[in-house]
């Protein structure tokens, strides 16, 4: 029988086999091989085999008959060969486990620095050859293969052994007696181990109270690591009650809050930092504040820090002031002065390629946690009996984590349910002319009012008399902030008129529809104020009028947000819904009106940094405020989608939008006022210039007359700044680099696939093998009948004679 066996596994010799006993760094090849184990298995069953033959034969002699098994069972030796299989016996049998693990460490042990066994003598080199998988080992194998297994993760570092301690499929049990014996005990120890006495358990006391303190004070380190996570409890709960959907909202409001706060640390750092210790001397007395300057913008804020036109065209470190005919200060021998002109214009681009950077980081970060490659098919399950954290031991934890798993399960059906039902094609008809009516009014509106604010603002710069007045000022950040304010109602409205498939369409076209709109209406502000206003403002400080102008337009879009959650949420939902129209339903929040808010105000603080470098501190008090207010009007005036569905793609879509049309934007707008808008004559660091970019050009002729030790600088800017090759050079290593990760990703599905169909092929592979074994017992069955039938036919002669004789 070994024959047919060797014939159907076809597996060859090794020549570490004939004669001559491997090491142990070729074990690992023995315990991962599917078909060294079903090879050695399978010479065991048939020598087994053959002595249950030899049994039957005897027991046939001895005049037992043989009865015929039922079709469709298999035999004894069938069932011996199922058993011991790698997929049966890996996982079943802890001396299997122990045996499968030690070869595991073998290989660690072989990568590290140790020396290596083969160079010791045979006699000292542990072998597994000595210890076979068997399905019941005895005690006495067990403890020999934990001792191998204890020697070699004592040999690993702590980390490792950990590590694989944590991976192997044993009891708590088992792996802390396997942890307490593989400890290897220090210097300290060692030398204490052999006297003991009072003062060595004294000493083992002292030593596991410090472990047990240290180990307490780390606890208590991570859980207040753990509580100062801003809005972790607030966010848990909204995750809870609304659902995924609702919840990137305020996890995509804390992204932009970490944008605005690593800007502002650099531009407070290198700006207004170097800029208030040198402050330069006014030219007359300081105006009064009255109070309106906090919409405005205007009044006594003007000369401060916070806009273009305060800040120094001079060297700060130099005894003499700023002079307002654009004289430099002469620089102090030996030493490099810090230029204003430079800090400005170089701490504002690295701000915003810090940001690209960062920006781009997180939005490939969050494509590879939302878009993952493998399939999601056992969700289910996971999400069932996977997502309960049993470290939570509050009532109040808790009840936060039955809401979230509670509420991930609807998402997760409601999402399934939607691919179920399936759209007629008379349907996808209505849908389609539907959604090309709601589009084509929604364009026509977001065209309507870009007309609008061009308008408006050609009106506003031919009235000189209202210019004048500082509450005119707000006309048209009111107006354009009423065209934001209404407009997205407009296609809501639009919206709940067009059969959508699925929320997460509808939430998608919503953000498209209100993204036109922002930058129609944005791209016309650029237009009015690089191009009319600057026009306009000749001799003045067009820098100041473009920054009062940006913040105007962030606080009108603060107070205008919270007037429409107060009248739009409160007074609406809770008074006239509730009370007077006898409505039990409350207002769903809209996440696309929402979020596009808060990239429209991102868009403006980045538009604004140039001519306003403490726009960002502005936009992070703004984003604190709108967080709690929409946190508390959400809990309070509106309820959890009627419809659940899951949000896994939205902080991916959000980042998206926020770079493309939003970063890339704004980069642009200020690019165009670097390198081609002149600046003011009479403010600012960049008075004497023609353009903001020479002051880079300005600073490497000082460079050059300063002396050789510094001659790599104006290299350096020459060949890395000012040369558009490495611009180019950039940007292709970017292109170069996005798309090796696109291949990557459909690199790794299609093995992923390919891993898929071998695994299902495996399977056919045992189903072809045991259907062949069970074949060669049965024909061997067969073959052992018909003999003994054929030895009974001519032993029955004989007999008969001898009876008739007899007779």
């Amino acid at each position: 029988m070994a024959q047919p066996l060797a014939f159907i596994l076809d597996v060859p010799e090794t020549p570490g086999d004939q004669g001559q006993e491997p090491s142990p760094y070729d074990e690992s090849e023995v315990h991962h091989s599917f078909h060294q184990l079903i090879q050695e298995q399978s010479q065991w069953v048939a020598q087994e085999g053959l002595e249950l033959q030899q049994r039957e034969q005897e027991a046939t002699g001895s005049g037992q008959q043989t009865l015929r098994r039922p079709e469709g069972t298999q035999s004894t030796a069938t069932l011996r060969i199922l058993a011991s299989m790698p997929s049966r016996t890996i996982g079943r049998s802890r001396g299997a486990i122990i045996s499968q693990y030690y070869s595991r460490t073998v290989q660690l042990r072989r990568r590290s620095s140790r020396p290596l066994l083969g160079n010791l003598v045979l006699s000292a080199r542990p072998s597994l050859r000595l210890y076979d998988l068997e399905l019941d080992p005895t005690a006495r194998e067990e403890e020999e293969k934990q001792s191998l297994l204890v020697k070699e993760l004592q040999s690993l570092a702590v980390a490792q052994r950990d590590h694989m301690l944590r991976g192997m499929p044993l009891s708590l049990a088992e792996k802390r007696s396997l942890r307490e014996k593989s400890r290897t005990p220090t210097g300290k120890w060692r030398g204490q181990r052999g006297g003991g006495g009072v003062f060595s358990c004294c000493g083992r006391l002292r030593y596991a109270c410090v472990l047990q303190a240290l180990h307490s004070l780390g606890l208590a380190l991570l859980s207040g690591l753990q509580a100062l996570t801003p809005w972790r409890y607030a966010l848990k709960r909204i995750g809870g009650q609304f659902g995924s959907s609702v919840l990137s909202y305020f996890l995509f409001l804390k992204t932009l809050l970490a944008f605005n706060a690593l800007l502002l640390l650099l531009l407070v750092a290198f700006i207004m930092g170097p800029q208030v210790a040198f402050l330069p001397t006014l030219p007359g007395p300081a105006p009064v504040c009255t109070g309106l300057e906090l919409l405005t913008g205007a009044g006594c804020f003007t000369h401060t820090v916070m806009f273009y036109g305060h800040y120094s065209n001079a060297t700060l470190n130099q005894p003499c002031g700023s002079p307002l005919d654009g004289s430099q200060c002469t620089p102090r021998a030996g030493g490099l002065p810090y230029n204003m002109p430079l800090a400005y214009l170089y701490t504002v681009g690295a701000g915003f390629f810090i940001t690209c950077i960062t920006l781009v980081y997180s939005m490939a970060h969050s494509f590879g946690e939302s878009y993952r490659v493998g399939s999601t098919s056992g969700i289910h399950a996971i999400t069932v009996f996977c997502s309960w954290d049993y470290k939570v031991t509050q009532k109040r934890a808790s009840r936060l984590q039955q809401d979230n798993i509670r509420t991930r399960l609807k998402e997760l059906l409601a999402e399934w349910q939607l691919r179920q039902s399936p759209r007629s094609v008379c349907g996808r008809l209505r849908q389609a002319a539907a959604l090309g009516l709601a589009w084509l009014l929604c364009l026509g509106t977001a065209l309507g009012c870009a007309v609008a604010v061009h308008v408006f603002s050609e009106f506003l710069i031919q009235s000189p008399e209202a210019a004048g007045q500082e509450a005119a000022l707000l006309v048209l950040p009111l107006v354009v902030g009423l065209l934001n304010l209404g407009a997205p109602y407009l296609c809501r409205v639009l919206a709940a008129l067009e059969p959508h498939d699925s929320p997460v369409l509808e939430v998608y076209v919503a953000i498209c529809r209100n993204l036109i709109l922002k930058l129609a209406i944005l791209g016309t502000l650029c237009y009015h104020w690089l191009g009319r206003r600057v026009a306009v403002l000749q001799g003045q400080c067009w820098e100041d009028f473009v920054g009062q102008e940006l913040y105007r337009f962030l606080v009108m879009d603060f107070v205008l947000m919270l007037l429409d959650t107060l009248f739009g949420e409160l007074v609406w939902s809770r008074i006239i819904s509730e009370k007077k129209l006898k409505r039990r339903r409350k207002p769903e929040f809209d996440i696309a009106r929402n979020v596009l808010e808060l990239i429209y105000g991102q868009t403006l603080t980045w538009l604004g940094v140039l001519f306003s470098p403490l726009l960002p501190a502005v936009q992070i008090i703004k984003l604190l405020l709108v967080f709690y207010v929409k946190k508390t009007s959400l809990l309070a005036n509106c309820q959890a989608p009627r419809q659940p569905w899951l949000a896994s793609h939205m902080s991916t879509v959000f980042l998206t939008l926020l770079c493309f049309p939003a970063f890339l934007g704004a980069a642009v707008f200020l690019c165009y006022a670097v390198w081609q808008v002149k600046p003011s004559s009479t403010c600012g660091p960049f008075r004497t210039l023609d353009s903001m970019y020479e002051a880079g050009r300005v600073w490497v002729r000082y460079l050059e007359a300063a002396g050789p030790r510094v001659s790599w600088l104006p290299w350096v800017h020459r060949y890395l700044v000012e040369n558009t090759f490495f611009v180019f050079l950039v940007s292709a290593l970017l292109l170069a680099v996005i798309y090796l990760n696109i291949q990557v990703v459909r690199g790794q599905r299609r093995v992923i696939c390919l891993l898929k169909e071998q695994i299902s092929n495996e399977g056919e592979d045992k189903i072809f093998l045991i259907n062949k074994l069970h074949s060669i017992y049965e024909r061997k069955e067969r073959e052992e009948r018909s003999r003994v039938g054929t030895t009974e036919e001519t032993a029955a002669p004989p007999a008969l004679l001898t009876e008739e004789r007899g007779d």
